[in-house]
């Protein structure tokens, strides 16, 4: 209906510019949105306010033009000016409820759009380091992600999921020296325990495992413990490899999986850090002081210039976040959004000056960054802090424990990713209206419930029938709960583009709104069989939007609850 009262408007304009009413130069974009209050039409546009001053006319006046100029349509039953010169449109019932009909036919489908045209996007999220389980905020950065990916999925984007391992440096150091010391019988609480060691108690399995000699399988490798405790090497090699599956697992647990796993160890391996030294210094960029090695990103934005390798030889972390992202671009990657947490602030800036020092044509302001705010997990008004596991936070796998897969992906990815999240467990368990996935969950099951409900009644679900007879849809609740389901497709675009699943969140309470509030309005089960096959049929087109949604959100619709 939006799309057919943009081309109206659009037909109107051309015909205001034949008449001399608007200088033939006049392209505006013409935003058509929603009415509030349904007693003001169905849809509104602020088209003549946006025209009075470069047609020289009031804009009240100018609206009663654009009315004229309107051409006749089945779709627009009427249409009113309002205030300063806002036009509202109301629309015909049967073109309102000719959504049913568009979405039952789609199905899965419906909302999905080519907009990407296939073009390859790479979105990396997660890249949690391999030094114990995956915490809340590393959740929310897992649920925002994948959500950001079936959303571009869903707007013909051809999507590329990637997690960066980072499986080098001064935290795999001290990983590997805390599993040692406690393969050899040390407690984090001993006075020779590693001055930076992590205490949790997965450290102790950890160390069990690796005296036992088990075989880790991570992706596609196979470690295999020594038992040696003083081999320092394999306990390091063996204890990525343990937490790198123990991540696996818990992102299993998530619903969230990878196309493409990345070492940061690959880019020493491979020389490509190295590489990027070597280009760095050949373009001039660089510059040695107090026996460092110093990146001039000053020279692109950057409040002060970084340090790329120290004095003892070893290199800052974000000297191979530039040789990562340079292979990103190398392996023809033109958009790459990376979904991390607020604490990454500060790399955008450095990362993106190393990459224009190399100059190899990445744009400015390449990559794309989505940043997510921390998470506060609280029961009964008073905050969780720690884990049994991990010993000192609430790790992803307690949620999920603790409320279920569904709950946790949709509280965590309902907010904005820049505003603090309060994840309630007790909100999340309720099974009230209070509880947003709760209250959407239940709509879905609700239709399901009156379908079965017609089945054992013997007057099963006519289609075609029902297709006949949308006409018949016309109460004020059942055209706020179409006008709902015909907002979908564009919210979903809409959100795919400023990469902010909570819009769908968002949506889906309100349509999950419009949905109880016509059932509890309107009777289904009525005696007249056109009625009821209409009003069945416009559950089941809810059902699907609502099913469609969360999937989106990568969270379940039951049909029974």
């Amino acid at each position: 209906m939006k799309e057919t009262i943009i081309a109206l408007l659009d037909e109107a304009l051309a015909n205001l510019k034949q008449q001399g009413v608007l200088p033939a130069d006049v392209a505006p974009t013409i935003k058509v949105d929603p009415t509030k209050d349904k007693a003001h039409g169905d849809y509104a546009t602020n088209l003549a306010l946006m025209l009075a001053k470069p047609a020289g006319k009031k804009p009240r006046e100018l609206a009663e033009a654009l009315v004229a100029a309107l051409p006749e349509s089945p779709a627009v039953r009427s249409t009113e000016i309002a205030g300063p010169g806002f036009i509202n449109f109301f629309a015909a019932t049967d073109a309102v409820a000719q959504v049913v009909n568009q979405v039952l036919d789609a199905g899965d489908t419906y909302g999905r759009s080519l907009i990407g045209a296939g073009q390859k996007v790479q979105v990396e999220f997660v890249s949690a380091n391999p030094t114990g389980p995956l915490h809340v905020g590393h959740g929310r950065g897992a649920a925002i992600g994948d959500s950001i990916c079936r959303l571009l999925d869903a707007t013909g984007f051809d999507v590329t999921r990637e997690f960066y391992y980072n499986d080098a440096g001064a935290q795999i150091s001290n990983l590997a020296l805390s599993v040692q010391a406690r393969a050899k019988g040390l407690g984090p609480d001993d006075p020779s325990w590693p001055e930076d060691g992590y205490r949790g108690g997965y450290i102790e399995d950890v160390a069990s495992s690796y005296l036992a000699g088990e075989t880790v399988d991570a992706d596609d490798r196979h470690v295999t413990a020594k038992a040696d405790a003083d081999d320092l090497d394999a306990i390091r090699a063996f204890a990525v490899a343990y937490l790198r599956r123990e991540q696996d697992l818990d992102l299993k647990a998530f619903g969230v999986t990878f196309d493409v796993y990345f070492l940061e160890s690959s880019l020493y391996d491979d020389g490509k850090v190295e590489d990027t030294v070597a280009k760095l210094v050949e373009g001039g960029h660089t510059y040695e002081e107090d026996g460092a090695l110093w990146l001039r990103t000053t020279d692109f934005g950057d409040d002060k210039d970084r340090v790329m390798r120290k004095r003892d030889g070893g290199y800052t972390y974000f000297l191979p976040d530039v040789a990562y992202h340079l292979d990103k671009w190398q392996r023809g990657f033109k958009q790459v959004i990376n979904e991390q947490g607020a604490d990454h602030h500060s790399t955008v800036t450095r990362v993106r000056a190393g990459l224009q020092a190399l100059e190899t044509g990445i744009p400015q302001g390449w990559p794309d960054y989505v940043l997510h705010q921390m998470v506060l997990v609280t029961r009964s008004g008073v905050e969780v802090k720690l884990s049994k596991r991990a010993g000192s936070y609430v790790t992803l796998r307690d949620l999920i424990d603790e409320v279920g897969r569904d709950a946790t992906r949709y509280f965590l990815a309902a907010r904005r990713a820049d505003s603090q999240l309060t994840f309630d467990i007790d909100l999340a368990r309720s099974q009230s209206n209070d509880n947003p996935v709760y209250y959407v969950q239940y709509a879905h099951a609700r239709v399901c419930s009156v379908l079965r409900r017609a089945e054992a009644d013997g007057k099963p679900f006519d289609h075609a029938l029902a297709m006949a007879s949308l006409a018949l849809l016309d109460a004020d609740q059942e055209k706020a709960l179409m006008n709902r389901l015909a907002r979908f497709p564009e919210v979903v675009e809409h959100a795919a583009g400023n990469r902010e699943p909570q819009q769908v969140a968002q949506y889906l309470q309100d349509l999950a709104a419009d949905f109880h509030t016509c059932y509890n309005a309107v009777k289904v089960m009525v005696d007249d069989d056109a009625q009821r096959n209409a009003r069945l049929a416009l559950g089941l087109a809810t059902r699907q939007v609502i099913r469609n949604g969360l999937d989106l959100l990568g969270v379940s619709a039951p049909e029974e609850m």
